[in-house]
């Protein structure tokens, strides 16, 4: 697993743009506010790029890939059209399936479930409804946290772009898969829960 994972606290910034279609992120270490990861959403078809400007946005499929700036690969995170509910599979560097996201129906604020490459359950992503707050959690351990770092009210208002910060439990093994999970999941979250 790539070194830019051993650390606990990413802040995400997204692209600035007033018409954009694609899902596009920064990411970088907020202590020494060195760039550790880039998010990009290359190969965009015309029509989803079309569909992206519409009430259909949430349907569109995806293919998000996170690389260092030195171009590896550290995780890929992909989605089909999706009618009601989503299913988001998450790939490692190898492109080998390590886990998957699964939107739950009727969740007030947002929710999905974080699985293995099995179906077996490892955790929940769970929102408030109201604010841009996400946890993700199994029974009463909380692996990390997600919010919505505001970037100035002028920014926010005539753009689309947002900032987060996640923060991962410092108990969570630097080797451990779920890091990967947590990552990309804060990379879907607009697309799955949000917009």
């Amino acid at each position: 697993m790539n070194t830019a994972l051993s650390q606990n606290t990413f802040l995400v910034k997204e692209h600035v743009g007033m018409f954009k279609a694609a899902n596009n992120y920064d990411i970088f270490n907020p202590d020494s506010q060195e760039l550790t990861l880039n998010c990009r959403e290359d190969d965009l078809g015309f029509f989803t790029k079309l569909f992206r400007f519409t009430d259909y946005k949430r349907m569109t499929p995806f293919n998000i890939t996170i690389k260092t700036p030195q171009g590896d690969k550290v995780v890929t995170i992909k989605r089909g059209v999706s009618i009601f509910l989503s299913t988001v599979e998450v790939y490692d560097e190898k492109d080998e399936m390590i886990g998957k996201f699964k939107q739950k129906l009727f969740s007030i604020g947002g929710k999905f479930d974080v699985l293995d490459p099995n179906d077996n359950y490892l955790c929940s992503l769970k929102g408030k409804w109201t604010s841009w707050d996400f946890k993700f959690i199994k029974d009463d351990f909380e692996f990390a946290h997600v919010s919505k770092k505001w970037a100035g009210l002028g920014k926010e208002l005539f753009t689309s772009a947002d900032n987060y910060v996640l923060k991962i439990n410092d108990s969570v093994p630097q080797d451990n898969k779920i890091r990967l999970l947590i990552l990309a999941a804060v990379m879907c979250i607009d697309m799955v829960l949000k917009e």
